[in-house]
């Protein structure tokens, strides 16, 4: 591990607070200014080809920042105090922020209330209204480049990528740049379009999106599918993801998010006057922290094995925490009811026709034939306890509200456990079958083609 410098140019290095690829970031004393500053310091690597080529490409993100730091003076924008690129290094000097980035806050378990979610992101606009009125726009808005104190105090930092829209001949993108952060890309910065102030607004809608549901606006398995999605699908409502967030969220995001320019918020403070008609209504003592005590009892589970933190997180809110004594009916037979269960604690008997089929434990679910069924649409069993039991239930109701992703993984599930049920239920039919044909051979299977007379 290498050691700290001890200076680097007239800066004294206190220690070491941050590293990343490219740069590290240290505490350090001026000679000039009264409070310790924040160095991020580069060092350009060997000089081949590919290095080569990025050192100068860091070289020119280094000069943006430069640039743009004459330009902004505001309390939730990073002040940058000087930047200074040489031959074998460069590093840029700025205030010092005792906070951690956002990117803390988009985890399910950890989102903020949302009253604090709305007053860090209100300052946000505020703060990309004032730099676009220095003709200013930031490009890679992301939770890891924006910083939060315990007392929600905000900085906008890394101001690298910005955009100088008054200077004509700028005319790459941080898409074609390789750098910046596709999952909070605007549909006319994936496009390479040109970029105004509505980019960034788009940017921090995702992030105020992310936030508030603990998972992204526009998920995919592939770059190309994220593309696709950002460019032509809507983003789900957030509202319906956390039940803490309030309808009307749902139109300020809805706003934020739109594909078509002129739809969108013309500027930070038409955003922010929003977020404050929606942030006037809040009863901010209503807060109750995620339940992370059932969130880890469904991880441990071989059913929710695939899904990913946001769909689990999902299905806590989607389901019926119930317990039940021995002996009682939780479902019937040819029932017009879809909803199925899945087995916490105990078990459940299933039967056909008053004879008994078999028993369910723990992680096995039940009536999700009901569920599957499009045409029908009855419980194929009826379902009784066998002791006590806890289990959770799903309602069609419930499941209509489901995001995309979380139905494609219970519908993978369910389709597997009806199978493998299928396939057991044959081996045992098939004991008290006769004795099977003998093939005289494999078929390796041979096409037939039609031939004129």
């Amino acid at each position: 591990m290498a050691q700290s410098p001890e200076k680097v140019g007239k800066y004294k290095i206190l220690k070491e607070i941050g590293k990343g690829a490219t740069a590290t970031v240290y505490l350090a004393e001026s000679p000039h200014y009264p409070q310790p500053v924040a160095l991020k310091h580069i060092r350009f690597g060997e000089k081949s080809r590919d290095e080569a080529r990025w050192n100068r490409r860091l070289i020119k993100l280094l000069k943006a920042e430069k640039a743009v730091s004459k330009r902004l003076d505001h309390a939730h924008i990073i002040k940058i105090f000087e930047a200074v690129i040489e031959r074998e290094e460069a590093y840029v000097v700025m205030e010092y922020f005792p906070g951690e980035s956002l990117e803390r806050y988009c985890s399910f378990e950890n989102l903020l209330p949302v009253h604090r979610t709305i007053g860090i992101v209100f300052k946000c606009c505020m703060a990309l209204d004032y730099a676009y009125r220095q003709g200013i726009v930031h490009r890679d808005i992301k939770p890891a480049n924006i910083l939060v104190d315990d007392q929600d105090n905000v900085k906008i930092t890394d101001f690298g990528l910005a955009l100088n829209v008054s200077k004509k001949s700028e005319t790459d993108s941080t898409f074609i740049m390789g750098v910046g952060s596709p999952a909070y890309m605007s549909p006319e910065q994936i496009k390479n379009y040109p970029l105004n102030q509505k980019t960034d607004l788009f940017s921090l809608g995702v992030v105020l999106f992310h936030m508030l549901s603990g998972r992204l606006p526009f998920r995919a398995k592939n770059p190309a599918q994220l593309i696709y999605k950002i460019i032509n699908a809507d983003a789900p409502s957030v509202s319906q993801l956390n039940p803490d967030v309030p309808e009307q969220m749902d139109m300020v995001i809805r706003k934020a998010l739109e594909k078509d320019l002129y739809s969108r918020y013309k500027n930070g403070a038409e955003f922010a006057k929003d977020l404050s008609a929606v942030r006037y209504k809040i009863v901010d003592d209503k807060f109750v922290p995620p339940d992370t005590k059932r969130f880890s009892i469904l991880r441990k589970l071989s059913f929710f094995t695939e899904f990913d933190d946001p769909e689990l997180w999902e299905v806590l809110r989607l389901s019926a925490w119930r317990k039940v004594e021995a002996n009682t009916t939780l479902m019937r037979q040819g029932d017009s009811d879809q909803r199925f269960g899945l087995v916490l604690q105990g078990g459940v008997e299933l039967s056909v026709d008053g004879r008994h089929l078999t028993e369910l434990g723990a992680g096995e679910p039940f009536g999700e034939i009901a569920y599957l069924d499009e045409i029908d649409r009855k419980q194929a069993h009826t379902v009784v306890s066998t002791c006590e039991m806890t289990y959770i239930e799903f309602k069609p109701s419930a499941m209509a509200l489901a995001t995309e992703e979380c139905l494609e993984q219970f519908r993978k599930r369910l389709i597997t456990v009806v199978a493998r049920r299928l396939a057991e239920a044959g081996k045992q039919l098939s004991q008290g079958g006769g004795a099977a044909r003998r093939g005289s051979g494999f078929a390796s299977g041979f096409e037939l083609n039609l031939v004129d007379d």
